[in-house]
């Protein structure tokens, strides 16, 4: 898409093409899955096409109105998440429903998508002082209810050594940290983690998508957070996607708060409630 020039009027398509990337991994963040929450994100720019008007983004920006139409959406349809009929899987997916209404939505808008307290407020059209009690709500509920074994996937030793800091601050175990696609290979083959935290590029210029699609070939549905310098390259609808990704340079309630999610939505036994 070409850039506007300048005294260019705006599309519509200009107004939301920039933020639709973003769009796709909150709404994938919610509802624990790739196919679900694309069909979300699809939902709200056909009831933008439908409605021009309730994009407003002439007062808010663009992309704090394409979160608050999704967010009327989502509201309306009762926010659901995929159901199952039993195990693990099914288990967390009760849990995540018993939290407080709202509250992950407020996290995930602060701390995932970088959304001030004001913003997180007018996408969720409360009034800020409730927006920060959700988001605050939400941190104490989600560290408390889930813990289990994390294995991290990262070349550069002071970011692995910040990522095993926060995990298990958060009561977490780190099962080992692996620098190289055989090394995470052979370390998640050892003990099976209940999640894994992967860089994107490795320190012998492997993928970490390529680690961790070798090992969830041996290990099953084990949930995956993606660090990368450039989240837009991964959410392009084109290829099967991760649900939950951190961008760098991130800050650590982001970490905590994808943790806290992907937890959620774990499909592995050794998880704890």
């Amino acid at each position: 898409m070409s850039t506007p020039t300048t005294g260019q009027a705006l599309t519509l398509s200009d107004l939301i093409a920039p933020h639709l990337p973003y769009l796709r991994r909150y709404a994938r963040a919610l509802t624990g899955a790739q196919q679900s929450g694309d069909t979300y994100a699809a939902s709200t720019l056909e009831a933008i096409l439908a409605d021009p008007s309730c994009f407003n983004a002439e007062s808010v920006g663009g992309k704090v109105a394409l979160f608050k139409v999704f967010h009327k959406l989502w509201s309306s349809s009762g926010q659901p998440v995929a159901e199952l009929d039993d195990g693990p899987r099914a288990r967390a997916l009760q849990h995540l429903a018993s939290l407080t209404a709202n509250t992950r939505e407020a996290l995930l808008l602060n701390t995932v998508e970088a959304f001030s307290v004001s913003e997180v407020a007018d996408v969720m059209e409360i009034s800020s002082d409730e927006a920060a009690r959700l988001i605050q709500l939400a941190r104490d509920e989600m560290q408390q209810s889930v813990s289990g074994k994390i294995m991290i996937i990262e070349d550069e030793a002071i970011i692995a050594m910040d990522l095993e800091g926060i995990c298990s601050m958060m009561g977490h175990e780190v099962t080992g940290i692996a620098r190289t696609h055989k090394a995470a290979v052979k370390l998640g083959l050892e003990e099976k983690p209940d999640l894994i935290l992967a860089d994107i590029q490795l320190a012998d210029n492997s993928s970490g998508i390529d680690a961790v699609a070798d090992l969830l070939e041996e290990l099953g549905d084990v949930p995956v957070i993606f660090i990368t310098a450039f989240p837009e390259r991964l959410l392009t609808g084109e290829r099967h996607e991760p649900a939950f990704m951190i961008a760098k340079p991130y800050v650590p309630d982001q970490v905590i708060s994808a943790i806290s999610q992907a937890m959620f939505f774990s499909s592995t036994d050794t998880l704890t409630s």
